[in-house]
């Protein structure tokens, strides 16, 4: 269906101003629950000094739901799929996120199984990668379903935990997740595919949002919950947009768009297999702990892979327009 163009940019504010005005009081409850990230002198990755909130995830996910089911114009069981993962996705975030305010790990299968499930959700609704167009004979080549499968849930499951894995510092998670947004609603938009586009553009409203208040110094974090809930939205925009009726060439669009932390966390999950580490265990390997070791400020850490992302990104819409 034909979505005006004037939706995409209700959506957007919509989305914007329900998070902008929901996490201030979702922060003062945060305080009253203790459910705060409380700094720790002995952790390396706790680079804060203060307790902050952890509930901005809630107003990233109701400013999501709102904002999409009322501005789009596909009601499907796809809908249901996206919104379902997703749910599960903050519930069992919301728990890892309440264990961590208590000084404790949740264990990483739990995380792992409702991870998965969320995925299969996801497939099962319709959303997949089926496969591509030969570039040689222009056909479309349709992949066994049982590799349809295997592809679409390590992607899911890939990109949903490389977004969490990249929010360790004020302003990135959020920033990177926007411009990454940003691309795909342009590549969805140049292929006519609204879904996509409105699924995107109400994710840069949520993440813009919640970095006016989570940029350095952060007044507020989203937890794993907001993060993966918004790796999750990615990476099934770029399979319901992107990867649909793809190109060998088109196919790396998304992962361009999603460079800095598909290709941050490869390098970060090969070093902890050559140092004998398990690739599950969360350390100060990414790219921005090695930035600040290097002698850089967290916001000029945060300037620069901003650059990066928008330079793979720019790479991605010369990839489209070829």
């Amino acid at each position: 269906m034909v979505v005006i163009p004037i939706f995409y940019a209700l959506a957007f504010i919509l989305s914007f101003v329900i998070v902008y005005v929901l996490i201030p009081p979702l922060g003062k409850m945060a305080f009253r629950i203790d459910f705060v990230d409380k700094p720790r002198p002995d952790a390396e990755r706790k680079i804060h000094r203060q307790p902050i909130p952890l509930t901005a995830s809630y107003a990233i996910f109701i400013g999501f739901l709102v904002s999409y089911l009322l501005f789009t114009t596909e009601y499907s069981m796809e809908t249901i799929g996206i919104l379902s993962g997703g749910f599960l996705l903050l519930v069992i975030g919301t728990v890892d996120d309440w264990f961590k305010t208590k000084g404790k790990e949740l264990p990483a299968l739990p995380k792992l199984i409702v991870q998965v499930a969320a995925a299969v959700i996801v497939f099962s609704s319709g959303i997949a990668f089926t496969g591509f167009v030969n570039p040689f004979t222009h056909e479309y080549v349709m992949l066994p379903v049982w590799l349809q499968f295997i592809l679409t849930i390590c992607w899911i499951f890939g990109v949903t935990t490389v977004i969490n894995f990249t929010d360790g510092m004020d302003g990135l998670a959020g920033g990177l997740s926007a411009i990454s947004g940003i691309t795909l609603f342009i590549v969805a938009i140049s292929m006519g595919q609204t879904n996509s586009a409105m699924l995107a553009i109400v994710l840069v409203g949520v993440t813009l949002a919640y970095l006016r208040y989570n940029k350095a110094p952060a007044q507020v974090f989203m937890g794993d919950a907001g993060a993966t809930f918004i790796g999750f939205i990615l990476a099934v925009i770029a399979l319901d947009g992107a990867f649909k009726q793809a190109t060998v060439l088109s196919l790396f669009i998304p992962i361009l768009a999603l460079g800095v932390p598909i290709f941050d966390n490869i390098y970060v999950v090969v070093k902890r297999l050559m140092d004998h580490k398990p690739i599950y265990i969360a350390d100060a390997s990414q790219a921005h702990y090695r930035l600040l070791r290097a002698g850089l400020t967290q916001r000029q850490t945060v300037m620069v892979l901003y650059l990066i992302s928008t330079c793979l990104c720019l790479s991605s819409i010369i990839l489209l327009l070829l």
